[in-house]
């Protein structure tokens, strides 16, 4: 029996980042979320790079085993690309993203998934998880030492254990499900699972017909959760091709930013061929070929004039806005508040010290001394100073620890930010202990 999706896909940065690291992809064959990691330099980037290497295969008619074949050799593909990225800068090393991605092949689909973002089955009326996070929450789960409960509220619920980062052992689960007419399937980063609560996303999927709309739904209901983390969200329908299925690919999130080649027509637009136009010039005697050349240089300066009071304009606008912005950092082995962004332009700050706090690094544990040395982004004064001060009980209770002998953050005290080296997601924009929206999952 042929089936088709009907397909939407949506993101957004959220209300506490400044940049969009999560890509998705939702096409007539092939559905994808990513969620990138490695800071602003390099999150984007893996999960745009990965977006772009699979989106090759959308719109192939394959069988389920071609479709398996085809769908693991893209994500090493990209996997291998990542690598590549990160050997010829190594500044990058650490970056890394999730993906989770759905291939339709005749009346199958083949499921692949690496990392914490999650795939949603609605069928029957029965909704349920079809991946399993790789997360060490979900180890600690796995293993009994903590319960769902706990996991959607633990500190360390941001750290994964298996995402694509270039290594060769970077391997994701693979799996075939039958396509069935009525399915509805949803994709999603942990921006909007972390946040919104199970039973409430499924109220949504079971009571919005329309794809988009629930879609733009789920993203409203992140934000109203606060929205510390990047959503992105692709809601697709399994129907009969009849029903008038969906048919250009939409790309969302930093992979619409980098436009690696996954939303380009194969044939120009009407707007596309208007554009590449070209006026034919008319034979003119000389006198007026010299007016026509002064008024074409006097509207170049005017041109040149307005772009530059436009870039002055949007320079000091864009310099007010970073020192309406913190984050907690390190100077001299301690904890700072800063006012502002923690960049450079060329030999100007765009970042101060403001609060130099007595909570020193060294009494901190590691994935706490990482984070603040990677920067812990905060909304504003107050939440800033809230934050030092659970680092303080935690710089506390680790060094009582310590002198009574016992190693400091191994059982995962509280924390403002997470980091490993088999692949984390800094998450100091997280705020610890938040209550997902609708209940606990």
């Amino acid at each position: 029996m042929p089936t088709t999706f009907r397909y939407a896909a949506r993101s957004d940065v959220g209300l506490v980042r400044s940049d969009n690291q999560d890509s998705g992809y939702a096409g007539p064959h092939l559905l994808v979320v990513a969620d990138g990691m490695g800071g602003h330099a390099g999150g984007d980037l893996a999960s745009s790079t990965a977006i772009a290497a699979m989106a090759a295969i959308d719109g192939d008619s394959l069988t389920s085993g071609e479709a398996s074949d085809a769908l693991d050799r893209v994500i090493h593909e990209a996997n291998a690309r990542i690598g590549r990225i990160v050997d010829g800068e190594p500044e990058l090393l650490g970056m890394g993203t999730t993906v989770t991605a759905l291939l339709r092949a005749r009346n199958k689909l083949v499921l692949a998934h690496i990392g914490d973002s999650r795939a949603y089955l609605l069928r029957e009326g029965r909704f349920e998880q079809i991946t399993k996070d790789h997360s060490l929450v979900q180890t600690l789960v796995d293993e009994g030492r903590i319960t769902e409960d706990e996991a959607s509220t633990h500190p360390q619920r941001s750290v994964v254990t298996r995402v694509l980062t270039g290594q060769p052992g970077d391997e994701p689960d693979l799996g075939i499900r039958e396509a069935r007419r009525g399915d509805r399937y949803m994709l999603c980063s942990d921006g909007l699972c972390g946040f919104v609560a199970h039973d409430t996303i499924e109220e949504v999927l079971s009571g919005t017909d329309d794809p988009g709309q629930a879609a733009d739904r789920l993203v409203a209901l992140a934000l109203r959760a606060g929205a510390p983390d990047n959503v992105t969200v692709v809601v697709a329908d399994v129907v009969d091709p009849a029903q008038g299925p969906s048919t250009q690919p939409q790309v969302v999130g930093a992979a619409s930013l980098r436009r690696s080649g996954t939303q380009q027509s194969a044939a120009p637009t009407p707007a596309q061929k208007a554009a590449a136009l070209r006026p034919v010039p008319l034979e003119e005697d000389a006198d007026v070929e010299e007016h026509s050349s002064r008024g074409r240089l006097l509207t170049t300066l005017a041109a040149v004039l307005t772009v530059l009071l436009l870039a002055a304009g949007a320079t000091w606008a864009a310099y007010s806005w970073t020192q309406d912005q913190y984050y907690l950092g390190e100077q001299d082995g301690v904890v700072t508040v800063y006012r502002g962004v923690s960049m450079d332009l060329g030999p100007v700050s765009l970042s101060d010290p403001i609060e130099q706090t007595d909570v020193r690094l060294a009494d901190l544990p590691e994935f706490d001394r990482e984070g603040i040395r990677d920067t812990v982004k905060v909304v504003d004064l107050e939440q800033a100073r809230t934050r030092v001060e659970q680092l303080e009980r935690t710089a506390a209770e680790c060094r009582q620890a310590r002198a009574d002998g016992d190693e400091c953050g191994v059982e995962g005290p509280t924390s403002t930010s997470t980091s490993t080296t088999s692949g984390t997601k800094t998450s100091g924009t997280k705020t610890s202990g938040a209550e997902p929206l609708g209940g606990s999952r």
